[in-house]
């Protein structure tokens, strides 16, 4: 099988990381020849690229542009001659092609990147020309790159794969006892990062409002970030820190979200949420910001419910009524579970990706003519 070589910045443990996790496992159980580079350290998915027998090097980047890493990576790819590389995100992009020597880049990109400036445009657009192809995990990522001035015939959609994870009324017995809520508490959960993209302040005000209508509602927010203690304070001023808990970074998220009643996402901006996939995956109503990726995701009224951004009220109203519904909550969460099971499968990416690997191949020149 052809070498191929897939590098990331980390191995943290967040969105990008474990879609890259599960798609180099799973190549390796189809027999490909698969390695793997972090630029800057390992992290949580390192131990399933090791269970998976995926070789991994960490190459410690310690600066912004460290020429050390480069000259490492650049090792890698001529001992090694992979056939062809795979990159995901920003960093590991650039480093991927400036190493490549004539060979193939695929080029993953996992996010709608407002935060980009002009200079990381400007590395972009000088290294298109050591592109082989652009993936986006969703059509919203690939029509923010088009509209960079990426030509059309360089970009592909290829989602992301959940894997199914079915409720666990034990698991969520124990949870709420843990957490000392009540045994008839519903949980509505937020998993992601406290950063001003997720709007998490606009989940706390809904709260507010959930919590007056339903007694028996709670909120579990899971992870970390620079709005984390301010959402902490707000919970304190509305009053309904004791029917709050900020849960920090949990190894059992996927659990806790596959045992809610409703996850609720605020964001302004994504790639393609995985939080919303595993929710629906779970059979858990997403309730979500009506942005074009959550629109690929979610069919409202059928697979969950869309909300403008920056309307907690709406949030509110369709968690309260989530809630009080069993038979809305069975159907919609049903629906949901059907349509990430048959187009979301983590066995459907991996397909589409050894398509596109395929692809390449056969329209590159050999590695050793191209890199002459």
């Amino acid at each position: 099988m052809p070498r191929v070589l897939s590098v990331i910045a980390t191995l943290d443990g967040s969105g990008a990381e474990k879609q890259f996790a599960l798609l180099n496992a799973g190549l390796k159980a189809r027999g490909w020849d698969v390695q793997a580079v972090a630029l800057t350290r390992g992290g949580p998915y390192a131990a399933t690229l090791k269970d998976a027998g995926v070789p991994l090097t960490v190459l410690n980047k310690s600066l912004k542009f460290d020429p050390l890493c480069l000259t490492r990576l650049r090792r890698i790819v001529k001992t090694w001659k992979p056939d062809l590389i795979h990159s995901w995100m920003f960093t590991a992009n650039a480093y991927a092609r400036l190493a490549s020597a004539g060979r193939p880049v695929i080029v993953g990109e996992r996010c709608v990147d407002r935060w980009k400036g002009g200079w990381q445009h400007a590395v972009d657009r000088r290294l298109l020309g050591r592109t082989a192809r652009i993936v986006g995990n969703s059509r919203a990522v690939v029509d923010y790159v088009a509209a960079q001035g990426v030509p059309v015939d360089r970009l592909t959609v290829i989602p992301n794969g959940v894997e199914p994870l079915p409720p666990d009324p034990s698991y969520r017995a124990a949870l709420l006892e843990s957490l000392h809520l009540p045994q008839d508490a519903q949980p509505v959960v937020f998993a992601g990062r406290f950063a001003p993209q997720k709007r998490p302040e606009d989940l706390v005000w809904a709260f507010q409002l959930l919590h007056q209508a339903n007694p028996h509602a709670v909120h579990l927010l899971i992870g970390d970030g620079p709005l984390r203690a301010r959402c902490e304070r707000l919970a304190e001023r509305y009053d309904h820190a004791h029917r709050t808990r900020f849960l920090g970074h949990r190894t059992d998220a996927r659990q806790i979200i596959a045992n809610a009643d409703a996850l609720w996402l605020a964001s302004e901006y994504e790639g393609q949420s995985n939080t919303v996939m595993e929710a629906m995956s779970a059979g858990v109503v997403p309730i979500v910001t009506n942005i074009p990726p959550n629109r690929e995701l979610v069919t409202e009224g059928e697979t969950g419910f869309l909300v403008d951004v920056d309307d907690p009220l709406g949030l509110s109203q369709w968690a309260d009524r989530v809630l009080s519904d069993e038979d809305l909550r069975r159907r919609v969460g049903g629906a949901a579970r059907e349509r990430m099971r048959t187009e979301f499968s983590v066995d459907n990416m991996i397909d589409r990706y050894e398509s596109l690997y395929r692809q390449t191949l056969g329209e590159a020149a050999p590695a050793e003519t191209a890199a002459a």
